[in-house]
């Protein structure tokens, strides 16, 4: 009997370590060596490459109206919602119990229940304070409704893999995208530490298309049913007249795409970068190609949060690794009133890339994400003009001031920084 229990017990340890070992790599060759400046983000060949690179064409026709905070966001995403004819595509990482969530849930629902196909696609683990009283309320509506690599013994080397994209489609005309949860923390307008900051688009125009095939990509994985015709992809004309296209990238298949976007716009980067990142982790790879940038003498400006943030872990990290930009000129800024949660990179006042993706290994390696590169002058010129007012509300970190912090913090922030991988 020892013996058969030592099998057994053997057995069972090498199960774990092949279920830990699988959810904490993806298997794929990652970027390694740093990115060849080769031209700079006026040059069209910029613009082609990134097309071409990243996967879906750039697109013209398109019209897009940023949206600042829960009281301009959630009031145009349940006008979309109530605006639907046809279907209503809708997928997103964090959905909690709440005033919001449950007028997101009833608005969906009643939808349903007018013969609208409403399919839903919500994050298991981000969906875990979720009220199950939602997902019966939208079933009985007539919903479609999914929970996202919910655990399964066929899918337990896929625990660790989570969509964190966050895309509402309203038949298959009118996208929107950002970095906005579902939750009482979004509403209001950044008033205070409970109503975080953060930034959502509105679509209108070609891409919207390639949204939809976006959540079509997860949607697929996940129920193996293919949504298509003309009620989810209709022939659409141009709202606008700017340029754009939306990527994805997935462990399985394309993860390094969104690390490969930041690194090609930071390359080709000739005058100004502005980053707005809530949880920013980067690697040495990118972190080198931030310095080369400021040194050939890009103005780099990084908003983070500050002390006021969801998950300290991912501050204590992100501060270790500040050293080098620091010492090159970046100005680093902690945002001081209450979460910073936006997720938007300007480059030269040309390339807008918003959606769903932080700045850490877990978005640029496990994550399922989806950005939408704009490339509009006034587009990145209003962009730029958000940007400012932010930093007004923000605290800058001087080098000599992050030198000075005492040592248990630096000791704190070393041991974190091991943790990078899945920060």
């Amino acid at each position: 009997m020892p013996t058969i229990a030592l099998i057994v017990l053997t057995v069972v340890m090498t199960l774990v370590v092949v279920l830990v070992i699988a959810n904490l790599t993806s298997g794929e060759k990652k970027i390694e060596h740093k990115i060849e400046r080769l031209y700079a983000s006026n040059d069209p060949q910029f613009t082609r490459s990134m097309g071409l690179l990243l996967g879906p064409p750039v697109v013209g026709g398109n019209r897009f109206d940023v949206l600042l905070n829960g009281d301009e966001i959630f009031p145009s995403i349940l006008e979309g919602i109530g605006s639907a004819r046809h279907t209503i595509t809708f997928e997103t990482f964090i959905y909690w119990s709440g005033a919001i969530g449950e007028e997101i849930a009833r608005a969906l629902s009643d939808k349903a229940r007018a013969g609208i196909a409403v399919h839903v696609l919500l994050d298991w683990v981000g969906s875990s304070k979720m009220d199950t009283r939602y997902l019966r309320m939208l079933r009985e509506a007539g919903a479609e409704v999914i929970q996202y690599h919910k655990p399964h013994w066929t899918g337990l080397g896929r625990m660790n893999n989570r969509t964190h994209r966050k895309l509402l489609v309203i038949d298959g005309c009118i996208g929107f995208t950002g970095g906005v949860g579902i939750a009482d923390e979004w509403t209001g307008h950044a008033q205070d530490e409970k109503h975080w900051r953060d930034t959502h688009f509105r679509v209108e125009g070609p891409a919207v298309g390639q949204m939809q095939a976006v959540f079509m990509d997860n949607w697929v994985k996940a129920t193996g049913n293919v949504l298509h015709g003309r009620q989810y992809f209709p022939e659409i004309d141009a709202a606008g007249d700017g340029l754009a296209h939306m990527f994805s990238s997935s462990p399985s298949g394309g993860s390094d795409d969104m690390q490969l976007m930041y690194l090609m716009a930071i390359t080709a980067a000739t005058h100004s970068i502005h980053l707005s990142s809530a949880y920013f982790v980067p690697d040495k790879l990118t972190i080198n190609a931030i310095v080369e940038a400021a040194k050939r003498g890009v103005k780099v400006r990084i908003i983070m949060p500050g002390k006021r943030i969801d998950t300290h872990t991912v501050r204590e990290a992100s501060r270790a690794c500040w050293g080098d930009l620091l010492a090159a000129g970046v100005e680093m800024y902690e945002y001081q009133p209450t979460m910073f949660h936006c997720k938007l990179i300007v480059v030269d006042e040309y390339l807008v890339s918003v959606g769903s993706t932080n700045f850490d290994s877990r978005s640029f390696k496990l994550n399922d994400e989806a950005n939408l590169n704009i490339y509009d002058r006034d587009f990145a010129r209003q962009q730029t003009a958000i940007f400012d007012n932010d930093v007004v509300y923000a605290k800058r970190i001087m080098l000599g001031d992050w030198r000075r912090r005492p040592l248990l913090e630096k000791l704190l922030e070393r041991a974190v920084a091991l943790l990078d991988p899945q920060l």
